[in-house]
């Protein structure tokens, strides 16, 4: 078929540039360890940053919910999907990040390309991070608002930008930590300086929450900005170990998305076993802050390890540590020796990152032990010195 042709073309291409994705198997629960096609070997590339995607706690109280609930919610939220595990969720969420209100969204990408199209019209402007996730910059296409990319974290920029706006209403976006670079936005500053403007802030703190925070609640929540914050995203999949998404604000503001936002609207509501699991997080990640300070210190030995030996990682502002290895192919070629030597720490390349930055994204869980971060960190290591 002709289609396939073209196709075919195309990702010869993508090959011919290192830029073809190829998806490994992994069995058994997610993990210290995982098994990768059929090989045991140390995970440094999970978003299950406190480890409990393998909780117990969290496997009996999906299956409790199974078994009470059955497998799936069978509609949309405002058909027959919204079941007493969806509301009691989000009335966990909203008094766990202080807000009136809370909704539970299918994923993060659900609630990102939902709710900015629910707010910002033809009449509005949106103010993006240039690093902002894709699921933020799809947001902004679906919408019919103009749209300013500020470089990365400029805020000077971005208050220019505020300053030359004469939208009727003002909408800056961004992630509080950015995903492949690990960096944060300065939050304080930028709160403040969307207030100076009149302008609206939704936070993405899909990798922040249970990370930050007294409570595990977020960035926002550590630098004292949440109540000012008007649209709050989190998500259910990374730190806290199972699916979905949550937006949280004001009553006025989750009733609008329970009207305008289309992914809520047209999507069947997250099966409740899976909203029980992450009740069963919230909890823990509220009663254990343990879990946080492991993680963190697991995270300071990995960078530490890494920094003695030249590999010059950036500045520990999360779990995050970004290795960059230039091009594509330099980048496959440290992730392969890695793995050869019992890593698991995938490349990162265009377009996820910008072209020449290339990296590994190593991301240490509350779960490895010192043992282990320090064998990642020495083969990690001999493979950026073999690439080189």
């Amino acid at each position: 078929m002709l289609a396939d042709v073209a196709l075919a073309s195309e990702l010869r291409a993508l090959e011919e540039h290192s830029l073809r994705r190829v998806r490994r198997t992994v069995g058994g629960a997610q993990g210290p360890e995982v098994l990768v096609n059929g090989r045991r070997v140390l995970c440094f590339a999970s978003n299950n940053y406190l480890g409990l995607a393998d909780d117990e706690r969290l496997r009996r109280a999906a299956i409790d919910a199974l078994e009470s609930s059955g497998t799936g919610s069978g509609a949309s939220p405002l058909v027959s999907g919204h079941m007493a595990e969806h509301e009691a969720l989000e009335r966990e969420i909203a008094a766990w990040l202080g807000c009136e209100a809370a909704l539970v969204f299918g994923s993060g990408y659900h609630a990102n390309v939902a709710v900015i199209p629910a707010l910002a019209g033809a009449e509005d402007e949106v103010f993006s991070d240039a690093l902002n996730h894709a699921s933020l910059i799809d947001g902004c296409r679906l919408a019919r608002a103009r749209v300013t990319v500020f470089p990365h974290r400029d805020l000077g920029a971005l208050e220019r930008a505020l300053g030359a706006s004469r939208a009727r209403r003002k909408l800056v976006v961004c992630d509080s930590i950015f995903s492949m670079d690990g960096d944060a936005m300065p939050l304080a500053e930028l709160v403040a300086l969307a207030e100076r403007h009149g302008a609206w802030t939704m936070l993405d703190e899909a990798h922040a929450t249970g990370v930050f925070g007294a409570s595990g609640a977020g960035l926002a929540e550590a630098e004292g900005v949440g109540e000012r914050v008007t649209v709050r995203m989190g998500t259910l999949g990374k730190a806290l170990g199972g699916y979905g998404a949550f937006v949280a604000g004001s009553r006025d503001l989750i009733e609008t998305l329970v009207n305008r936002a289309r992914a809520y609207v047209f999507s069947t509501a997250l099966p409740p076993s899976i909203v029980a699991a992450a009740r069963a997080a919230i909890a823990i990640v509220r009663a254990e802050p343990e879990l946080r300070e492991r993680l963190w210190r697991n995270a300071r030995r990995m960078h530490a390890a890494l920094a003695a030996a030249g590999l010059d990682p950036a500045p520990l502002a999360s779990p995050i540590l970004p290795l960059v290895a230039g091009e594509s192919r330099a980048a496959l070629r440290v992730a392969a020796h890695a793995f050869e030597r019992g890593i698991l720490a995938p490349a990162i390349r265009p377009p996820t990152v910008p072209a020449g930055t290339a990296r590994l994204r190593v991301t240490p869980m509350a779960t490895h032990d010192g043992e282990q971060i320090d064998r990642a960190a020495a083969v990690l290591v001999e493979a950026f010195r073999r690439a080189r």
